[in-house]
């Protein structure tokens, strides 16, 4: 009997060495690792494997249309619905993500102040993620430069891949910015294969080669060139006997044992009707939105608030950063296919000559934007068709875009909660603004600042930006944050959680603090330290 008082849907007989829910970073870089130990792994994935066909690179069907967006529906704080920006395929997000792989400065690790107040440390610090993120960077392909950005640490080993150049109009922008006293810096992006497309090449697109293309962040690479979790751990595993992906299997209910210390069964909604799988060990990496919700969702008489709740922080400090989008317009054409080459860092921690000594994030150039996109994106805040599609293209030729980064701070009410049919309700409200709007004002000084006689793209400009809304989920952690304080905490520092002992989680779910730079590679390191653990245990 379990502590649920029963019995659901229909149980594999086979007991997995180890279950992992969810084929993201966070449990495809889980099964990869542990592959090589021969145990018995059962990956479930609730989407399917996305298809290689022409939509992938179709603003039309990717942007407007939404054809691989979920169709979930969310509410947030005031009830109101909306669409989360989440893909549900094998690969998870990262078939759709912008490809920047980039560590948490060493200093994210530790406990700062902030302008809204305080952001607590990690339980690991950075040197113990330093190896994990060396093997990260080098499986995910990761290229780019050291020793220019200025939150970097000095004895930092280099990149094992050249960063990718700048385009003219981004290497104009690079100069000025250097002119300004800044130290713009490559963005790292994981791209794979060695063989990028130079610049000027007319060549063949090939499976595996970086062609360069106007349609990466947001699309899913149709030639498998972005360094996802697809082409980085799933692909590979393939033909691995003792590795198994199940798709069309979304967990809905984790089940325990009478004592509620040990997880028998994870129960999903099939195309044939529930049914239960069994693991030694379970490994949760759905996202931190869907994880919280299962963890909720799973709530016995031993868990009556949900499991591994004991705390009572499954489900809060939901954070997903401040974002601002910032559109920079001219009258010029701006020639520039892959745009994302360039990350500004001199502000992460404050302004350089102390005059504000609290963090204000990070900057980074955005992908290239078509008509469509450019539409699409409006139409999260206008109704389609607002504005003429000649006026979107026009527009689009003659913009550079750029991402504004700042942390998010944990807050308890910000969080995650299900109704009694498990509809998902996500309350946050934006916090620590002030760092973030000198962040915002600071680029849009520098590009008023900025005309350059050859590549003219920035003279009579004018910016747009726009806080990015709760739809935008890319970013999302903190649910379920590890610590190694158990009524502080969910999961301890091995990512195990605190009242179960066979329960580990291994998305963003487990950050405490969300810091001002994309979380992917983070996620993917921490991902490898967990399994080298794993696998002694398995042992």
């Amino acid at each position: 009997m379990s502590a649920d008082g029963g019995v659901f849907g229909d149980t594999d007989t086979r007991v997995w060495d180890v279950v992992i829910v969810g084929s993201g970073a966070g449990g495809a870089t889980i099964a990869h690792e542990l592959a090589a130990t021969g145990k018995s792994i059962l990956i479930l994935e609730r989407g399917q494997h996305l298809p290689q066909e022409p939509e992938n690179w179709d603003p039309q069907a990717v942007f407007i249309d939404r054809k691989y967006r979920t169709r979930d529906v969310w509410k947030d704080k005031d009830g109101r619905p909306f669409h989360p920006n989440t893909h549900y395929w094998v690969g998870g997000n990262t078939s759709f993500y912008g490809a920047t792989l980039m560590r948490l400065r060493p200093g994210d690790f530790e406990r700062r102040l902030h302008a809204d107040g305080m952001s607590p440390a990690w339980p690991i610090s950075y040197a113990e993620m330093r190896p994990h993120y060396e093997r990260a960077e080098k499986a995910w392909r990761v290229r780019g430069q050291r020793g220019i950005d200025p939150t970097e640490s000095v004895d930092e080993a280099p990149y094992h891949h050249p960063a990718l150049t700048h385009e003219p109009p981004v290497e104009a922008l690079r100069q000025h910015l250097v002119s300004l006293g800044w130290q713009p810096f490559p963005l790292p992006l994981g791209v794979w294969r060695d063989n990028i497309r130079p610049l000027d090449h007319p060549g063949q697109q090939h499976d595996g080669v970086c062609i360069r293309c106007q349609t990466c962040g947001g699309f899913p690479c149709r030639v498998m060139a972005k360094a996802d979790a697809r082409t980085v751990c799933l692909q590979p595993l393939s033909m691995a006997k003792n590795v198994t992906l199940l798709t069309g299997h979304r967990a809905t209910r984790l089940i325990t044992d009478a004592s509620g210390r040990h997880v028998t069964g994870v129960l999903c909604e099939t195309a044939d009707g529930l049914k239960q799988f069994r693991g030694d060990l379970v490994v949760v990496a759905a996202g931190a939105v869907p994880t919280a919700a299962l963890l909720l969702g799973s709530h016995n008489t031993r868990h009556p608030d949900g499991l591994a709740n004991g705390s009572g922080l499954v489900g809060c400090n939901y954070m997903y950063h401040t974002l601002t989008a910032m559109i920079s317009v001219t009258l010029a054409h701006v020639a520039a296919d892959f745009p994302k080459t360039l990350g500004i860092n001199d502000f992460y921690w404050g302004e350089p000559d102390g005059s504000y000594d609290k963090p204000m994030g990070h900057i980074q150039l955005l992908e290239h934007m078509s008509g469509k996109t450019l539409e699409g994106q409006i139409a999260e805040y206008l109704p389609p068709g607002t504005l003429p599609e000649l006026f979107t293209a026009a527009i689009a030729g003659r913009m550079l875009s750029f991402l504004c980064i700042s942390e998010d701070l944990p807050n308890r009410n910000n969080r995650v909660t299900i109704d009694e049919g498990g509809a998902i309700t996500v309350s946050y409200t934006h916090n620590n603004m002030e760092g973030h709007e000198r962040l915002v004002k600071r680029l849009d000084g520098a590009l008023d600042t900025f005309s350059d006689q050859k590549h003219p793209i920035m003279q009579h400009h004018f910016q747009m930006s726009s806080l990015l809304p709760i739809y935008g989920t890319a970013h999302q952690c903190g649910t379920a944050r590890f610590g190694d304080n158990p009524q502080g905490s969910v999961a301890d520092s091995w990512c195990r959680a605190h009242e179960v002992d066979n329960l580990y989680i291994t998305d963003s779910s487990i950050f405490p603090s969300s810091a001002a730079v994309n979380p992917t590679l983070t996620i993917v390191a921490n991902a490898m330290r967990v399994a080298e653990h794993l696998a002694a245990r398995l042992r």
